[in-house]
């Protein structure tokens, strides 16, 4: 048995799997993640696992480290320790657009559409690698053939991806125009146009009213049944505990539980940690 055979039988694993990959079952892993903030830490040693297929919950008191976690995971932050490992490959200080390209998406508390553009318009903007944005390529006779082509199918996939989530109706109005609802609905939409494995909801349903809210929920189900994985942060613990496969909590940047929704609800460190003891 060679060295590198004899260190990979140590470890667990094959030869030829990376040292840094997630196993088969999880899609993406945290390891030890820190990040500091001159004197304030605010993720501390943070590990925990997400699971393919699955809709994850963040969950935690206020300045547990949650929006910090995942301003990590997706590149926003640099962390100044730990990994993170994504569909086998480790992305840990990649930047927001790299982790996206690699199948990686987030949306935001507060939406990031372009307001003074049009629904479809925003669409439009969303997939990746488009032909169109080289200037050479848009204005070459020889290669402008394929830059329509390409116009004209994801302009296909844009309206039905809009009927996906009954927002079709809305795709020549102004974003910025919108509902909160609404506006959660085209995020969602325009993250799914960039060709997702896993999405990273930051509050999907603050500011949503409840018809828009479950038809949220409704089209985050039918996604996780099409083969797409969901880790969300959100402080609606109905949401988190009726609609959430595994349930994730933070206290203080350190994960300090984790499980069913059911164990979670029952789990008296929890308790303390949102409640402050008064069970």
């Amino acid at each position: 048995m060679t060295d590198a055979e004899q260190q990979a039988a140590s470890d667990g694993r094959t030869v030829d799997e990376p040292t840094g990959s997630s196993t088969d079952a999880s899609i993406l892993e945290l390891r030890d993640l820190e990040k500091h903030f001159g004197g304030i830490t605010a993720v501390d040693g943070a590990s925990f696992r997400v699971e393919r297929g699955t809709i994850t919950g963040l969950i935690g008191p206020n300045g547990a480290g949650k929006s910090t976690t995942f301003n990590c995971v997706t590149g926003v932050h640099a962390p100044d320790a730990g990994s993170v490992v994504f569909d086998g490959e480790e992305i840990t200080g990649l930047e927001p657009y790299q982790v996206a390209n690699r199948g990686l998406v987030r949306t935001f508390q507060i939406t990031r559409e372009f307001p003074e553009m049009t629904v479809l318009e925003n669409m439009m903007l969303a997939p990746k690698n488009q032909l169109g944005e080289s200037l050479w390529r848009s204005v070459t006779p020889i290669v402008r053939g394929g830059v329509v082509d390409q116009e004209v199918e994801i302009l296909e996939r844009a309206w039905e991806t809009l009927e996906f989530f009954e927002i079709d109706h809305l795709a020549n109005e102004y974003a910025g125009t919108l509902s909160g609802g609404q506006r959660k609905l085209l995020e969602l939409a325009r993250a799914l146009l960039t060709g997702p494995e896993m999405l990273l909801l930051d509050e999907p349903m603050a500011g949503v009213n409840p018809s828009l809210e479950k038809k949220l929920l409704e089209r985050v189900h039918e996604l996780k049944d099409q083969g797409y994985t969901f880790l969300l942060v959100e402080h609606d613990m109905d949401v988190i505990m009726n609609h959430c496969d595994h349930v994730i909590v933070m206290h203080r940047g350190s994960v300090l539980a984790e499980g069913a929704a059911a164990e979670i609800q029952s789990n008296e460190a929890v308790v303390e940690a949102y409640l402050g003891g008064e069970v």
